[in-house]
């Protein structure tokens, strides 16, 4: 009997011939990730537990990216303690200041997380690797801490779900509408503890960024991690970037999946989630009237450079409808300077937008874009839980960037057929 990309890479990484579901493993880990939010606690725990020295200086990331720059006094303390705690272990990768990015969307690019890996961080999105064909998945604080002084972390191997994608994109649908869809139809708990493992030739065609996006969305499924086999794709993308060596897995053909799923993507249009759940999903052609008041484009679901250069299509010549405050958040200082260099911000700026520097922000209610009591937004981010992006009473839409920013141009939520 085969085994499962997933398990494959466990198996590697745990110094096992094979592992199958439910077994429980201790695994070495490539990259232990840590953020402003969650590694303060973590390195708090990591203090109380008497360690002197992290395992490695190279393989401990933090990136301090959820409230950078510092939104008040407690954000800049947590930040201090990340900074301090970095200079005394002499981490090599502590993304700061104008180096620092949204955390998943930096790593990538930076070549620090690749193929084969096992990458856990303490952050739920950390399952955004998955695109490259690794497999990573969110901890808590304390498991970070684990991982920080021993390099490895104690998991249960996941069944695996396989989603088979067939058929032709349609116009303005993206890798957002194909994990919102799919999402929508499991619903949020769908593949909850599950490997999501997405294939099929509409995702062997789809970009880097594309597959990224998916698989940072595995987890609003309820997914322990999403992952899409690696290919010349991903040759392409990592080649150039990688830091260290690293390995492409891929699923045997005999491997046994709980569960099987096939979407004709010819039947996919854009998608919209409506509050309060990703799971609450509707086409566009389904919205009706529904006004807005922000429309945010960025996260490390949909702001690297392919999200912003979709929005800037969909901008050119137009303005933001009055009363709309339209924010747009490259994800890293690379993706601004291209976004720059490429005249998107002159496009963005005549529309009318705000343009930020790289930062969580307003994605998890931080910060640059907070919501008042009954206002709504739409955003290219990942999540629409209650509250999420300020007053409780605020409601927050998901689509596409080309999705975020026809509905900025509208005053309300409507595809870029709509304005083009």
């Amino acid at each position: 009997m085969g085994m499962t990309i997933t398990e494959k890479i466990l198996a590697a990484h745990a110094g096992l011939d094979r592992v199958e579901p439910g077994d429980l493993i201790n695994a070495k880990t490539d990259i232990a990730l840590g953020n402003d939010i969650t590694a303060p606690i973590a390195i708090r725990e990591f203090r109380n537990s008497g360690a002197k020295q992290v395992f490695d200086k190279d393989r401990v990331l933090l990136v301090p990216d959820h409230f950078v720059p510092n939104k008040d006094i407690a954000s800049a303390m947590q930040a201090k303690v990340l900074r301090e705690f970095a200079i005394e272990q002499g981490l090599t990768y502590f993304f700061d200041a104008g180096e620092m990015g949204v955390e998943h969307a930096l790593l990538p690019e930076k070549g620090l997380v690749l193929p084969g890996d096992l990458v856990i961080g303490a952050d739920s999105h950390t399952c955004t690797y998955g695109g490259l064909g690794a497999f990573s998945t969110g901890v808590g604080s304390t498991d970070l801490a684990a991982a920080m002084i021993t390099g490895q972390v104690w998991l249960k191997v996941p069944e695996s779900m396989k989603f088979i994608y067939k058929g032709q994109l349609n116009k303005w649908v993206e890798g957002k509408d194909l994990i919102l869809y799919t999402i929508g139809d499991i619903g949020v708990d769908g593949a909850l503890y599950r490997a999501m493992e997405l294939c099929g030739p509409v995702i062997e065609s789809l970009g880097m960024a594309g597959r990224l996006t998916m698989a940072n969305m595995a987890i609003e499924a309820g997914a322990k991690n999403g992952i899409i086999t690696p290919d010349k794709i991903t040759e392409d993308y990592v080649s150039t970037r990688a830091v260290r060596k690293y390995v492409f897995f891929k699923s045997d053909p005999d491997a046994t999946y709980m569960m099987t799923k096939e979407y004709d993507v010819s039947n996919i249009e854009p998608q919209v989630a409506f509050p309060h759940l990703p799971e609450n999903t509707k086409g566009i052609s389904q919205v009706g009237e529904i006004r807005i008041d922000q429309s945010v484009i960025g996260s490390c679901t949909n702001g690297r450079i392919e999200d912003l250069r979709s929005a800037a299509v969909v901008l050119k010549g137009k303005k933001a409808a009055k009363g709309i405050r339209l924010i747009i958040i490259p994800a890293t200082p690379q993706i601004y300077r291209s976004a720059l260099s490429e005249g998107l911000f002159d496009i963005f700026l005549d529309a009318g937008a705000i343009i930020s520097p790289p930062t969580c922000g307003p994605c998890l209610g931080g910060y640059m874009g907070i919501l008042a009591k009954g206002e709504r937004a739409i955003a290219t981010t990942n999540r629409n839980f209650v509250g999420r992006m300020g007053h409780p009473e605020s409601e927050v839409y998901l689509a596409n960037p080309a999705v975020a920013a026809a509905s900025a141009v509208l005053g309300k939520i409507g595809g870029p057929d709509q304005v083009m």
